[in-house]
């Protein structure tokens, strides 16, 4: 159940006429109450990936880890959102010692800079965990990439996923070919994180399998679908186990960007109006250090991998138009002491992005 309050805000170039209803999951306010202690923030740790949330139930799950980044201040320089604690609670940053970045000094590529250079290296050496991402330039085809690793979990940037697949099985026609309830399901889980909507529309895609069919079909070779939805010794929704990298990451956006011949063109249209629409608590990531009239469409997703209290996995994935700028950005992040602090490493690394991408 949700109740609905409304907000204000910049609206992308592909939502509505006017402010849309906002739902806050009850689920978040109980956990809210409940839960006294916050999240502290971490000072020493590191990128980690975005997750999903609330602990597993049977055919459906809530809310990212219930403690979404509610109250987040966009700030991208150091301290953003406040989430709340409830495994989800992120805190500040902080920095200690990883594995240096493939990237290690700024590289002139066609005329254009890599966006991530020095500064990206420098900041994220400082950082613990382990942090991969990519960026892809719609203006010239270029993709650059910093970090070094394995796939790392989707958490909840797997719902983005979840919905391609259901647009590209349904589109007909100039339409999306969602039903009513489809549409409410989809936009619970990609405006709010909602895990119960995303359970439901994950079994009704046809889960791993259809997921995985979808994936191949759109280019993303090195991501690989969850087994199981109600993982044994695994509290949350299994789904956010799905494994992925940031190259996947851009060629599922792509789809969305540039004409597909998977999804309809109102299909992508309105994917985007869901991501451009995400509830503010949920607008870091990506978004990090960029003026607010510029259009953003993101999906977070932060989760505790082994316990609430550290191991989160923290990613985030957008597209970014604007200011004499157009690129995809993926970052997946996980070793990440708690979920703020992986918040705040994202929000810098897409901050220094967005300045070097001029």
């Amino acid at each position: 159940m949700v109740v609905r309050t409304s907000v204000s805000g910049p609206k992308g170039r592909h939502a509505g006429s006017g402010p849309k209803p906002r739902r806050v999951p009850i689920r978040a306010v109980l956990v809210a109450l409940g839960a006294g202690v916050a999240i502290a923030a971490g000072t020493v740790a590191g990128l980690a990936a975005t997750g999903s949330g609330n602990p597993a139930r049977t055919p459906g799950a809530p809310a990212d880890a219930p403690g979404d980044p509610a109250a987040a201040r966009l700030n991208v320089t150091s301290s953003v959102p406040s989430l709340r604690p409830s495994p989800g609670g992120p805190s500040p940053s902080a920095r200690s010692p990883r594995a240096p970045s493939s990237r290690a000094a700024p590289a002139r590529v066609a005329g254009r800079r890599d966006p991530f250079g020095s500064a990206a290296a420098s900041y994220l050496s400082g950082r613990s965990g382990t942090a991969l991402a990519a960026v892809y330039d719609l203006r010239t085809g270029r993709t650059w990439h910093v970090g070094r690793g394995q796939p790392q979990a989707e958490a909840s940037i797997v719902k983005l996923d979840v919905l391609e697949t259901l647009l590209a099985e349904h589109g007909q026609g100039d339409g999306t070919g969602l039903s009513a309830s489809e549409r409410t399901l989809a936009e619970e889980m990609i405006e709010d994180s909602d895990n119960d909507a995303a359970t439901s529309l994950w079994y009704q895609v046809g889960g791993a399998a259809r997921i995985r069919s979808f994936n191949a079909r759109a280019g993303l070779s090195h991501t690989l679908p969850s087994s199981c939805v109600v993982c044994p010794g695994f509290a949350w929704p299994g789904w956010g186990l799905t494994t992925t990298t940031p190259d996947d990451q851009i060629a599922l956006l792509r789809q969305l960007v540039t004409p597909s011949s998977l999804l309809t063109k109102a299909a992508r249209e309105y994917a985007l109006s869901l991501m451009e629409d995400v509830t503010p608590s949920q607008r870091w990531g990506v978004s990090g250090g960029v003026p607010a009239q510029v259009t953003v469409a993101l999906k977070n997703g932060w989760l505790p991998l082994r316990g609430a209290g550290r191991d989160w996995q923290v990613n985030s994935i957008g597209w970014i138009s604007g200011g004499g700028r157009n690129y995809l950005m993926a970052v997946l992040t996980t070793g990440n002491p708690s979920a703020q602090y992986g918040i705040d490493t994202i929000n810098q690394l897409a901050a220094t992005v967005w300045q070097q991408m001029r």
